[in-house]
């Protein structure tokens, strides 16, 4: 395999679960099937929420009018073979820095609408999007949670028209170890 670029979007908290030993691990793993990984440390970076001005469909196609990292960072995205998500489980969903995110990279996209199997997404605006692998992470037992986070990932692969996976991995019960591997295995 030749090298190609992984993208991790780390979206720890100030509060809460360290993701830390979670990243080392998968970035040693990423790096040993021969990938270029790069981590963005989400909380540390100065992106401003979404406005919801659509103007990066409107007037300025494909790009944000927030001046900050944001722009830089949908290049780095799109650019990337392999995207993580890696965030602590809030309530089912992703953590607030990842969201952030999440929300400033619908330039992506193209603003019309199409009908996929019954529903309405947005075209897309790239003929190729980096393969999302996404890693909540928790340390309750709570199915519920895992099932909507679940949910979540599959919704989001609606939109990006390529391949989204993810797992759940609770750090109280769970090898990082092999929890990680098991996550990579056969998904990437």
């Amino acid at each position: 395999m030749a090298n190609i670029k992984a993208l991790i979007l780390n979206g720890e908290m100030d509060e809460g679960i360290a993701l830390s030993r979670i990243s080392q691990t998968l970035r040693e793993a990423l790096k040993e099937k021969n990938y270029i990984v790069e981590e963005k440390m989400l909380k540390e970076i100065d992106i401003k929420p979404c406005m919801g001005c659509y103007t990066c469909w409107i007037k300025t196609p494909g790009k944000c009018i927030i001046d900050d990292f944001g722009q830089e960072l949908v290049s780095e995205i799109i650019n990337s073979q392999l995207i993580v998500y890696l965030t602590p489980v809030v309530y089912g969903g992703y953590s607030p820095e990842l969201k952030k995110v999440l929300d400033r990279i619908i330039p992506l996209m193209l603003p019309f609408f199409e009908k996929i199997k019954g529903e309405v997404h947005h075209p897309k605006r790239y003929e190729n999007y980096p393969k999302v692998l996404a890693l909540g992470v928790t340390d309750k037992d709570n199915q519920e949670e895992t099932v909507i986070f679940k949910e979540l990932i599959g919704r989001n692969a609606l939109n990006w028209y390529n391949t989204f996976d993810g797992s759940v991995i609770n750090i109280r019960n769970d090898s990082l170890v092999t929890a990680i591997a098991e996550a990579l295995e056969g998904r990437i």
